[in-house]
């Protein structure tokens, strides 16, 4: 990519949003300050990757109950995202977060570019492979609030290089470029994204592999130590949960946390000692932010990144797993603002996610309550709700009740010629459900269903009804004065 155009065509991109479709002073003399919302000046975007309304649906059946609620369904304002793509019915993550963060549709696979950018793989040492004219940046929510003299932050389960999180700082016309993506997060140095100015303020995640070079483990190509030109401009920095405990809000300014190599641990598989949760990274990330006196308010997103994977991986439990903390992420997030800004007056969370899966609720099973010991409740087998017996497709075998609708694991032929199914062996933690298409291993596709969108705060209100996901950027763009 023309790395060294991203300032000039972001700045030109600024400019125009500051005049805005109104036409200059006279529109701008209309917006008085009699007339004028109140701005939001701190922004969280919550995005669950993958997590379409039959996760959410599943998720609060498996911690809750049936009739119990996640923090995310309490939230007053709430609608519906279309999700597809410029040149797809079933996006990716990639144009999926970036019509979120630049309100601008564009192909699978580019990151944060203009609509007519061509998708192309990057090289061997995944650096950007883009050519000569392909596209444009264009400027993200993240940047924005930059230039208005605001703090940020990206959280992630994700490498901070992958897709959703690359959407906010980045510009690429292939999500796979991960080395060009790190590139663009380390002020000062080659390939910097200078629509950053001083940079991210906070980014926490898996992913040290592409900040590292293949001497020291990881994949760098150019011999570059990312981490090391961090800390040189001044960022506290951490690669584990003892590092990451010590970061001080009140102390440190800027703070850049690479817990793994690649993607952090499933909530279900997670060392508690060595790596942060979700809620952790995040109520650090807004004490932090929150601390910067210097800034107008902070814009902050947060993914729970990998629900995403394991519904490739069609291993439901830890998807549903990773649904909750991804709640408690939402949970702590909206303590913490309360403590902060009291009735949130002056801050706005938005939540919703990406793109659906092809998860699915099988049969007319009978209610099933939270999941506990002794109870695989939703993960569980469907049982007939007046009989409770195991009901049974049309081979006379009993089916789990979680199902997608492709997947690695599909019975040839006959269902009856398998061993029978039980509650045990489909409630278990690395369980791969049912699908009705065979899929290579780990190839559960994206849905195109459209997904959840909710809000509380300032300019909450705004958000509802039934949207395109690149009218959201507008939404927010106003509601935070940006």
């Amino acid at each position: 990519m023309r790395t060294f155009s991203l300032s000039l065509t972001l700045l030109a991109t600024l400019s125009l949003a500051a005049c805005g479709s109104g036409g200059g002073n006279a529109a701008r003399s209309q917006d008085n300050a009699e007339n004028r919302p109140v701005a939001a000046k701190n922004v969280i975007f919550f995005l669950g990757d993958g997590m379409g309304i039959a996760t959410t649906t599943a998720a609060r059946i498996y911690a809750a109950g049936e009739d119990g609620e996640l923090t995310m369904d309490t939230l007053p304002e709430s609608g519906f995202v279309k999700t597809f793509s410029n040149d797809a019915q079933v996006t990716d993550s990639a144009p999926s977060m970036s019509a979120y963060m630049t309100g601008v549709k564009m192909n699978n696979e580019v990151i944060s570019m203009s609509t007519d950018t061509v998708a192309k793989s990057p090289t061997a040492e995944l650096t950007s492979n883009c050519g000569a004219g392909n596209g444009k940046p264009v400027a993200t929510l993240l940047e924005l609030a930059k230039a208005g003299n605001r703090a940020t932050g990206v959280v992630t389960t994700t490498r901070v290089t992958h897709a959703t999180p690359a959407a906010t700082y980045s510009h690429v016309c292939h999500r796979d470029a991960e080395s060009d993506i790190a590139a663009q997060l380390v002020p000062g140095g080659a390939q910097y994204n200078s629509a950053l100015k001083d940079g991210v303020d906070v980014v926490f995640g898996g992913g040290r592999q592409f900040f590292l070079p293949k001497a020291a483990g990881g994949k760098r190509a150019d011999g570059r130590d990312l981490v090391a030109e961090l800390k040189a401009n001044g960022y506290g920095y951490a690669a584990d949960k003892t590092a990451f405990d010590a970061i001080d809000p009140a102390k440190t300014r800027r703070a850049v946390g690479l817990f793994t190599s690649s993607h952090m641990s499933y909530d279900l598989d997670r060392d508690t000692g060595k790596e942060p949760s979700l809620a952790e990274m995040t109520t650090k990330a807004i004490a932090m932010l929150a601390n910067r006196t210097d800034k107008q308010g902070f814009f902050l997103m947060v993914e729970g990144g990998r629900i995403d994977h394991a519904l490739h991986e069609t291993t439901a439990k830890k998807a549903l797993q990773d649904t909750v903390a991804f709640d408690q992420a939402i949970k702590a997030a909206m303590a913490a603002m309360q403590q902060k800004d009291p009735g949130l007056k002056n801050t706005l969370i938005v939540v919703t996610a990406d793109h659906d899966h092809t998860l699915v609720l099988n049969g007319y099973a009978k209610r099933t309550g939270k999941t506990a010991p002794g109870n695989p409740g939703v993960l569980g087998l469907a049982k007939d709700y007046v009989s409770g017996k195991n009901l049974t497709d049309a081979d006379g075998m009993p089916y789990s009740i979680i199902g997608f609708g492709n997947g690695e694991n599909r019975v040839a032929g006959d269902r009856n010629a398998a061993a029978a199914l039980t509650d045990d062996a489909v409630s278990a933690n690395d369980y791969h459900q049912e699908a009705a298409i065979r899929m290579p291993a780990g190839g559960e596709t994206h849905g195109g269903t459209d997904v959840y969108i909710a809000a509380v705060g300032q300019g909450a209100d705004s958000i509802h009804g039934f949207l395109e996901n690149i009218e959201v950027f507008g939404l927010v763009k106003k509601a935070a004065g940006l």
